[in-house]
């Protein structure tokens, strides 16, 4: 029988570290924080292969429900197709909280799924209610939206402490809160970096603090490509066709690749973004000896008064060489990079994806656009402009709110009043004395100021409260 070739053991080493990183990058995401609640439901509930534990005393989930005199809500008509975490919610008539004990410190995904439906036990018509995310106000006066489909919001929030702590708290007495089914899931660490670069105007600049900020995701849009599902995204997100966004198809061409994703150390991972959103684009192409002048631009409602971060998927799946693809990247009409070169920064490997994130001010026009265009650098007879995905999500304020302008500390202290209309102007002023002492505390303790904010307390004690009245008085 003729005997195996004996192998060096330096080769042997050298083969193992080779492959180190391409095992890394393909061992699926296992997070270490992984609740899923089933809420108001004593049975467990399967969605995308995701078992969902039922939070009603004595289920898995119940030990994290930190608050009694609750409410299980039943949906005795459920639609037919409906997920069975849509079955069941439970709904709140006083400040309550869940409280997640938190393994691994950092960044967490945290989703909160609403759908409204008739019940007996308690009227959803009256549903108006706050949500806090450790302590920042991810949900102000929310209402559940819509009673015709379900409503998700995603949110990621740093966790610098042992637990994460989620509260609901009713807009007045004679109102409710509700939630049908929680997530809180700890991120991978290159989900969301500490830099970004900010438009400033017609210059970039560096926006430090990034992962510390709390941010909801306001769009995530799979260009050129159909709808992905949580089934088929690591971290079980969605992504939606970019139809309703781009504002012209004009001069631009869907491409679809068939082949893999070419996931490299130092760029996009699996995790920042999925096989099935990088295996489709629009792109702009030369057919002729003239390279075509023409802009892909997509438009997306923004509320303003806060900062966006607007990452940008790239992946080329449609030049035929290295070397042939440079085009013009905007944000906002402001060019944020000249000549992009995308074979460059994917280390000269086509299929392989790469991710750039800015910071950009939400402004009146209630409008964030972002466009590719050609290059002086583009080729006719090529591709002349690529985009594979776009994310855009809200950062929180100056008060520690992803949704107005009350900070969460004045929420949970003007509950009993019931009367949040009134209070409002008050509250503002009081939210705005605290971001004032937190940048004084800032300069007085010689900490370089960035860019980005820090939450403000939620424990605001009744004497902060009324020295805040006594300096309008």
């Amino acid at each position: 029988m003729e005997a195996f070739p004996k192998l060096d053991p330096r080769s042997f080493l050298l083969l193992c570290a080779c492959a180190l990183p391409a095992l890394a990058l393909s061992f699926p995401f296992s997070p270490l924080d992984n609740y899923l609640l089933n809420c108001g439901s004593s049975v467990d509930a399967v969605v995308d292969n995701r078992a969902f534990l039922g939070d009603a005393p004595g289920s898995g989930g119940s030990r994290v429900l930190a608050s009694t005199r609750t409410i299980s809500l039943n949906d005795a008509s459920p639609a037919f197709g409906t997920p069975q975490i849509y079955h069941t919610a439970r709904a709140f008539a006083r400040p309550s909280k869940y409280v997640f004990e938190v393994r691994e410190r950092g960044t967490h995904m945290v989703r909160l799924h609403f759908h409204r439906f008739d019940s007996s036990r308690v009227e959803l018509g009256d549903v108006r209610f706050h949500v806090l995310v450790d302590g920042y106000v991810v949900l102000s006066n929310f209402s559940g939206e819509s009673a015709s489909r379900p409503v998700i919001k995603e949110y990621l929030i740093w966790v610098d402490a042992e637990k994460l702590v989620l509260t609901f708290v009713p807009a007045g007495r004679s109102k409710f809160g509700f939630v049908n089914a929680i997530e809180v899931i700890s991120a991978p660490k290159d989900l969301i970096l500490e830099t970004a670069q900010l438009v400033d105007g017609g210059k970039l600049v560096n926006f430090n603090g990034l992962n510390r900020q709390a941010l909801e995701v306001s769009y995530r849009v799979s260009v050129g490509g159909p709808k992905v599902t949580p089934f088929n995204d690591s971290l079980w997100r969605t992504w939606v066709p970019d139809d309703a966004y781009l504002k012209s198809t004009y001069g631009s061409e869907r491409v679809l690749f068939g082949g893999r994703i070419k996931y490299q150390e130092g760029g996009a991972s699996r995790e920042v973004g999925p096989d099935n959103m990088y295996n489709s684009a629009r792109v702009i192409k030369s057919t002729n000896a003239a390279v075509p002048n023409v802009n892909m631009t997509w438009v997306f409602p923004v509320t303003g008064d806060y900062k966006y971060l607007v990452r940008l998927h790239f992946c080329d799946i449609a030049s035929i060489s290295l070397e042939l693809l440079y085009f013009n990247v905007y944000v906002n009409g402001f060019l944020v990079s000249k000549d992009f070169d995308l074979s460059r920064v994917a280390n000269e490997v086509l299929a392989a994806p790469f991710y750039a994130d800015f910071i950009v001010e939400g402004d009146n026009s209630g409008i964030l656009s972002v466009s590719i265009g050609p290059s002086n650098y583009s080729f006719a007879h090529a591709i002349d402009g690529i985009l594979n995905g776009v994310e855009i999500m809200k950062l929180n304020n100056s008060m520690g709110s992803l949704d107005g302008e009350v900070c969460g500390g004045f929420i949970l202290k003007s509950w009993p009043r019931g009367n949040m209309g009134v209070v409002v102007p008050l509250a503002a002023v009081i939210c705005l004395l605290l971001s004032i002492s937190v940048v004084m505390r800032w300069r007085t303790t010689g900490v370089s100021q960035t860019l980005a904010w820090t939450k403000l307390p939620t424990d605001m004690t009744e004497l902060s409260l009324k020295q805040a009245r006594q300096q309008f008085r």
